[in-house]
């Protein structure tokens, strides 16, 4: 069969010069292009959810410290009225004013559901709105307000007869009738009647020199203003895209107590219950929930966090989101609009790479069907092509030279016929070794494109962010100057704004540094290691102050390392700091120097070791990898990266052993300088 279908002068499909020109052409477009387009929308995906989470994780970070304001100001406004003049004056024996009025214009004023002071005995002295019945003395809140100067504050659940004895009004605003929700976890109750109350206690002292404890709350349920600024925080004007919605709610146990979520237009989702998975995990396991939850009757991006009361039992839920489907129909149409347009270049370009394509394998059939017609006998036929410059029209006009002369000359054309098949074979070679040269040439000129990208990335990050930088620290020494002794008032948001700012512009400093490290890289010198540790010591001393950690030296090392000093104590204090943080609860901080021999070549190993919490085999494969951190938001993830690189170009090596629990050693090998 191939004999015959080699004299019939048809190719083998496979070994067909137009069936690999098609596939050389289609290939990329068809095969390569569709699978890197695949990984890359995949990878898109997951960034694109994991932005939504991020998102929702800063929302309920916003909604908790609302919360937790609110606390923290209820507490201080006892704590002032406590301390005020006109409150001592109305306790005095000859007063001229009612403690019951004072109770009650307070009460109103800080916007209380009730206030009322009550003596180390449980007895009320004077309320407001007048007590039904004696309260609870029990709370932890109280018997923290008695017993120290500060104000106590948390969040508690009250009984129904308990707020019954406070405010009948109260126990009435509490009960709500339970809506039966999908997903919810079973219950025979019908109805919801504990309130959770925003409860605070402040001590104060009684003409007669005893503790007393001024007791106010809000109470939460159906507390709309409350739950309706917490979704203003988080849910401005114009922060979610048009047709998505913030929502906030308030959970007493897994029972919605206060929201701004619709059962339908008009009405609050009052009553309604959380998923059994959302409350297994937030209430059984005390874990925050960031994912994507059904909420009575949509799908929202959610966060759910446990709240606990002064017990420190869980006690509810503090939930914000937004709809999903808006984000959900974006990524698609956003999907749909990459492959449409992938269709419709492919569709657009896909016919002139055939068209390229033939313009190479059609000058070639030519040439086959001439050859052909001269073995059938037809010595006239000749290709008729135009003269051209690449190898194929010289070919070409080399066999019609040939078939001129093969009537007189079948002797020399033979010899012509050999001394062709030795050129094509050169040239076959030439071509070879040329696509050779050019394919390692793309590889450098790719490998050129990416650092010059990383270099105009980093140089453009620190001229766009250093400049925006530098305004802002003027402009706070200028609110500084501007608001002179006032200025100490916000002192501590100064001191943040401050650190956050030196913060940005160590981390564009790393970034250029792990980039173009050739341009921060200074003269080097030759170096005792020992001294170079003990130089060391000094940077990192104010960290070593605020733990117990123990400082062990052995230097052993005689001889000396070639090396940038500001380079080689960068590498060191990074190392040092990191076994700082690696033991938060104390330890012992061991560096040692001592000569060491590596593959042959003599050098020095400098050794800084801790007893902390140490790395399982993992990490330790990743911590050298640019961006990676175990610091969360204290690190940049570039701090052993760049002390890679610097070690690395002076000829030496870093390596890590660790094991969970028992600490971690890093070493630094430096050839002997000569």
């Amino acid at each position: 069969m191939s004999d015959a279908a080699g004299r019939s002068g048809e190719p083998v499909r496979g070994r067909s010069v137009r069936f690999r020109l098609l596939a050389i052409a289609l290939l990329p477009m068809l095969v390569i292009l569709p699978l890197l387009l695949g990984v890359a929308i995949y990878r898109w995906n997951a960034k694109f959810d994991a932005t939504l989470i991020s998102k929702v994780n800063g929302d309920l970070t916003i909604a908790h410290q609302y919360l937790a304001r609110i606390l923290e100001k209820t507490g201080v406004q006892l704590r002032a009225l406590s301390l005020s003049a006109r409150f001592h004056e109305v306790l005095a024996p000859d007063a001229r004013g009612s403690l019951q009025d004072l109770l009650d214009e307070t009460r109103k004023e800080i916007g209380l559901d009730f206030l009322y002071l009550t003596n180390g005995r449980g007895d009320v002295l004077a309320s407001s709105p007048p007590l039904q019945r004696r309260p609870r003395s029990d709370w932890p809140i109280i018997k923290s307000a008695l017993s120290g100067e500060v104000p106590a504050t948390g969040v508690d659940i009250f009984g129904n007869d308990e707020l019954a004895a406070i405010s009948p009004a109260l126990a009435e605003r509490a009960r709500l009738d339970l809506v039966p929700t999908p997903n919810a976890v079973p219950t025979d109750r019908s109805t919801e009647t504990r309130g959770m109350v925003v409860h605070a206690a402040s001590r104060a002292m009684l003409p007669d020199g005893g503790a007393a404890a001024l007791v106010g709350g809000t109470l939460l349920n159906q507390n709309l203003e409350f739950i309706d600024t917490i979704n203003d925080l988080v849910y401005r004007a114009a922060s979610l895209p048009e047709g998505s919605q913030g929502t906030a709610t308030l959970f007493l146990d897994d029972v919605r107590i206060s929201t701004n979520v619709r059962l339908f237009e008009g009405r609050r989702a009052l009553g309604t219950r959380v998923s059994a998975a959302v409350r297994s995990a937030v209430l059984g396991e005390g874990r925050t929930w960031l994912d994507s939850a059904f909420v009575v009757n949509d799908w929202y991006i959610s966060a759910y966090e446990p709240l606990v009361d002064s017990y420190g039992k869980r006690v509810g839920m503090l939930y914000v989101g937004f709809l999903e489907k808006p984000f959900s129909d974006a990524k698609y149409q956003t999907l749909v609009i990459i492959i449409a347009a992938f269709i419709a270049i492919t569709a657009a370009t896909v016919p002139i790479f055939l068209r390229w394509a033939s313009s190479i394998f059609m000058p070639l059939e030519r040439v086959t069907a001439t050859i052909t017609e001269v073995e059938r006998g037809n010595l006239s036929a000749r290709t008729k092509m135009p003269v051209l410059g690449d190898e194929i029209g010289r070919v070409a006009v080399h066999l019609d030279s040939l078939l001129d002369q093969i009537q007189e000359r079948d002797r020399q054309l033979r010899e012509w016929n050999e001394e062709l098949n030795v050129r094509v074979r050169e040239r076959t070679r030439d071509l070879e070794h040329a696509n050779l040269k050019l394919e390692a040439t793309t590889k450098q000129l790719i490998m050129s494109e990416k650092l010059a990208a990383i270099g105009e990335i980093t140089a453009g990050v620190a001229h766009e962010i250093n400049n925006p930088i530098a305004v802002m620290q003027g402009n706070l020494d200028v609110i500084r100057s501007v608001f002179g002794a006032d200025a100490d008032k916000v002192k501590v948001e100064f001191r943040l704004l401050d650190e956050q700012i030196h913060r940005i512009s160590q981390i564009v400093t790393k970034l250029l540094q792990f980039a173009r490290p050739e341009e921060y890289a200074g003269y080097v010198e030759r170096h005792a290691p020992a001294i170079v540790i003990s130089d060391c010591l000094p940077l990192v001393q104010h960290l070593l102050n605020k733990t117990e950690i123990a400082v062990v030296r052995d230097d052993r090392a005689n001889r000396l390392v070639l090396m940038n000093r500001n380079e080689l104590q960068q590498v060191l204090v990074n190392l040092i700091v990191n076994a700082i943080h690696a033991m938060p609860e104390g330890g012992t901080l061991t560096l040692r120097s001592f000569d060491a021999e590596r593959d042959g070549h003599q050098g020095v190993a400098i050794e800084v070791t801790d007893t902390g919490i140490g790395m399982s085999t993992e990490v330790i494969e990743k911590i050298f990898d640019p961006f990676y951190t175990t610091k969360r938001r204290q690190g940049t993830g570039l701090g052993l990266s760049i002390s890679q690189t610097l070690i690395k170009r002076q000829g030496g090596q870093i390596t890590a052993e660790s094991r969970v629990g028992s600490g971690s050693t890093f070493t630094v090998w430096l050839p002997e300088a000569t």
